[in-house]
């Protein structure tokens, strides 16, 4: 009898032992998740998606530097040139106010949220492991960027510069790429949210 108990309780025995080493297993893996310690090699990916926010931000930031001393060295002072007819053209002008000419009085205000953004961005890159969201916050940083150098080195003071505008479709505000680095940024960040994916680069769908 003892030795038949034996032959019949040897399989669950064996089957008792290895969910316990799955259970372990899935514990010390979720344990890691939970504490937010990314794996040996979640480390390099996250790391990568950094890089990409700020090779892209700074690719936005250069390409609206170099563009804004083109036409203040070039365009300022002179007829605007036309581009695609009437539809299109170039047209230096300085604007005080926010994106797109809004909101004049309050420079120094806009400087501040400006500045604000900047910080939240790369705090947040600590946490990026989406390479879209990298884009994404990388095209608001670069814009963010490049109208806050106007802000702090342009007349008629620092904080109070005024931003170099260029970019006249008509029958529409005067922009430049710092601000379409920004539209596009938040464009793409709408997008993302509405498809339920998180910076970190969970999917969620409610």
């Amino acid at each position: 009898m003892a030795e038949a108990e034996r032959i019949i309780g040897t399989p669950d025995s064996a089957g008792a032992e290895e969910p316990a080493a799955s259970d372990e297993t899935v514990t010390s893996e979720g344990t890691a998740a939970s504490d937010g310690t990314a794996a040996p090699e979640e480390r390099p990916r996250g790391r990568r998606r950094i890089v990409a926010l700020f090779v892209v931000a700074l690719l936005a930031y250069l390409l609206d530097l170099g563009s804004k001393m083109l036409v203040v060295a070039k365009l300022e002072g002179h007829e605007p040139i036309d581009l695609i007819g009437d539809l299109l053209r170039l047209d230096a002008i300085r604007n005080p106010g926010a994106a797109f000419g809004m909101g004049e009085a309050f420079t120094i205000i806009f400087t501040c949220i400006a500045a604000a953004v900047i910080v939240v961005i790369i705090r947040l890159a600590r946490k990026l492991y989406s390479l879209p969201w990298a884009i994404a916050l990388g095209l608001l940083l670069g814009g963010a960027l490049g109208n806050l150098t106007d802000r702090i080195f342009r007349s008629p003071g620092v904080f109070e510069g005024a931003v170099v505008d260029f970019i006249a479709p008509a029958h529409f505000a005067v922009f430049n790429l710092a601000d379409s680095a920004i539209v596009c940024g938040g464009i793409l960040i709408v997008l993302l949210s509405f498809r339920g994916l998180d910076p970190d680069g969970t999917v969620h769908k409610d």
